[in-house]
């Protein structure tokens, strides 16, 4: 909000450090929450931790051995020597220099203005970060094919689109990419079942065919396990049945046409109600990995690490290994010993994350990788790019796991071997239904293709922020019930805030271009005193900037929407509380009315970014 006067004060800082001899370190501006005054803060610790590491100070100022002054105590000396020079500077009501910190302050009327300017003129980007010079991939949703997309599936799916279009927000050039695994003893275990019961018979719909598939899953299962108080019999059959599921990977392995064929056919039914489950939740994958495709060309990897000496190959009665631990020069355990080839020479999911990896630095350039993936993959991913590392990948040091605890059941955890799991579609189509229950009662007058449109942007919504409103690192017990409440800190919250804002908008004519006339036209608004809900709402408004940028830094969802709760928050109890409309002073009105065109912006962007919807009714 207010860049030319803070670069003005950042160019007179590094002046100042430069003739000086400081070893400045960067600075970082943050928010002053208010306090009868807005303003900004930087502090100079590090840089006077840095001068303290330099040895003495500047030799035409003395002898002076700045390792011996505490850094607290030479950040405040900074900080008010750095004052001095600064002056006086328009728009700035008062510097401060306190407890290592340099403090800028503004005028209120002048601040919230600046704000509002801000937000109307740069709409959908307002927020947006300037464009950084690293591309960062987030891989995630990676279902395993020939099943069916459960509720477990939705919070990788729906934390991999959050991350990925706030870093994209930040300034990053990202791509989105899925993995998704497509062959395995469980895709066999199903490719055998459906050949040998139920070739021909599948239904017809996209849904109706994966679920089948998922049933298939569990009925093969239960042939296959053994059971208590089997016959000879029985164990008979279930060992030849179990000898020609393996048998049938061993033909997909060598490329026999007609298992390949019914492999392709049926994989394809799975893909396709996994492209409908992201139409349905605005997910537009950029890239498709396929498990299947970099098998071979992860065993090429695994010669080549062998030949730098990074691999130990211990067939034919051993595997191929990688002493982690040993190669880092580490003492204390820490990583570890993984495989990356079985002694038969098949490969592993180690095997093809590094293949997969070096996919990405080489052919898509990607300087940052983000694996969102549950938590217990973490040693996996500590291994794979320790390895990555040792390779001589510099990407490996900005690779990332973004772990989640698990969804389960109130009865107990999902099993997709058992059957037990609840299909993300059922759960949307029954949030569809709920809204649309309640929308039939209190939105009679909207028609009622509209009142679908809308109950799905409310009820995928309510599904959408009952995931990421909760700490990834934490297991969620879903229910249904509470995961589709529309009270208390809920997705339906939040966009009932954006709801009333755009009413008082439509009320006051105020949409399109009216919205546009305010901006284009220098008004000295806010210049009265502010109510504390006013206060609070240009505060949250505010920060919107930085919250982009920390949950990006931090790969963390849950900051955004935290703080799209706290604005729809800030937001409703200044509805409740103070006149718009109503305002007795024309100029009162129109700052008001700017301010709730600025949280409708602020709370439509901070949506978008949770991909959840924001819409003009409810």
């Amino acid at each position: 909000m207010f860049q030319k006067e803070q670069q003005l004060i950042e160019d007179k800082i590094k002046a100042y450090s430069s003739a000086h001899g400081l070893p400045l370190a960067e600075l970082k501006w943050q928010p002053i929450p208010f306090a009868g005054e807005w303003g900004v803060s930087t502090s100079f610790f590090q840089t006077a931790a840095n001068e303290a590491r330099a040895g003495s100070g500047n030799p035409a100022k003395g002898t002076r051995d700045y390792r011996k002054i505490p850094v607290p105590q030479r950040a405040q000396e900074i900080a008010e020597q750095v004052k001095g020079e600064i002056g006086n500077v328009p728009g700035i009501t008062r510097v401060e220099a306190l407890k290592g910190y340099l403090n800028l302050y503004f005028t209120t009327s002048e601040y919230a203005r600046r704000v509002m300017d801000e937000v109307l003129a740069s709409r959908a980007d307002f927020g947006r970060g300037a464009a950084k010079t690293e591309r960062v991939m987030v891989e995630y949703s990676q279902p395993n094919t020939h099943h069916s997309i459960h509720i477990g599936h939705a919070r990788t799916t729906l934390l991999g689109e959050s991350l990925a279009r706030i870093v994209e927000f930040a300034g990053f050039d990202t791509i989105r990419a899925t993995y998704p695994g497509d062959i395995g003893l469980g895709v066999i275990t199903i490719l055998w079942a459906y050949d040998k019961f139920y070739k021909g018979r599948e239904p017809e719909g996209v849904h109706e065919r994966g679920q089948w598939l998922l049933k298939i899953y569990a009925e093969a299962t239960a042939l296959l396990e053994p059971k208590e108080n089997e016959t000879s019999e029985e164990k008979a059959k279930r060992e030849t049945y179990d000898a020609e599921r393996r048998e049938m990977y061993r033909k997909w392995d060598a490329h026999d046409p007609y298992v390949r064929e019914l492999w392709r056919v049926t994989r394809e039914w799975s893909l396709e109600e996994f492209r409908d489950i992201l139409r349905m939740l605005d997910v537009n994958m950029d890239v498709w990995f396929f498990e299947s495709e970099v098998d071979e060309p992860s065993k090429a990897i695994v010669e080549e690490l062998i030949a730098k000496g990074i691999a130990e190959d211990e067939r034919p009665q051993g595997p191929v290994i990688v002493k982690i631990d040993e190669k880092l020069g580490l003492t204390k355990e820490k990583y570890r010993t993984m495989v990356i080839l079985r002694s038969d020479g098949t490969s592993l999911y180690s095997t093809k994350d590094l293949a997969l990896a070096k996919q990405k630095f080489e052919e898509y350039h990607v300087d940052r990788s983000i694996y969102v993936v549950d938590f217990r993959q973490s040693l996996h991913f500590q291994q794979v790019f320790k390895i990555l590392e040792l390779w001589g990948f510099p990407q490996a040091a900005k690779c990332y796991h973004l772990s989640y605890g698990y969804i389960t059941l109130p009865e107990g955890a999902m099993s997709a071997r058992r059957g037990r799991v609840v299909l993300l579609k059922d759960v949307a189509d029954e949030a569809v239904k709920r809204v649309l229950a309640v929308e039939s009662e209190k939105s009679g007058n909207i028609p009622e293709a509209e009142r679908e449109a809308i109950a799905k942007q409310i009820g995928l919504g309510a599904l959408t922020y009952s995931i990421l409103s909760v700490d990834n690192n934490k297991d969620i017990v879903f229910n249904i019930d509470e995961a589709l409440s529309f009270d208390g800190r809920t997705g339906p919250y939040i966009q009932n805030a954006h709801v009333r804002a755009n009413s008082i908008l439509k009320k006051a004519g105020w949409l399109g271009g009216q919205v546009d006339k305010y901006i284009s036209t220098q008004i000295n608004d806010f210049d009265y005193e502010l109510t504390k809900h006013e206060i609070e709402l240009i505060e949250q408004i505010s920060r919107f900037p930085n919250t982009v940028q920390q949950a990006a830094s931090e790969y963390r969802p849950l900051v955004m929407a935290s703080y799209a709760y706290d604005l729809a928050n800030a937001f409703h109890s200044f509805y409740h509380a103070v006149p718009v409309l109503q305002s007795a002073q024309a100029d009162v009105k129109q700052a008001r009315l700017r301010l709730v065109a600025a949280a409708k912006q602020t709370l439509a962007n901070a949506l978008r970014l949770l991909d959840i919807k924001a819409p003009e009714v409810m």
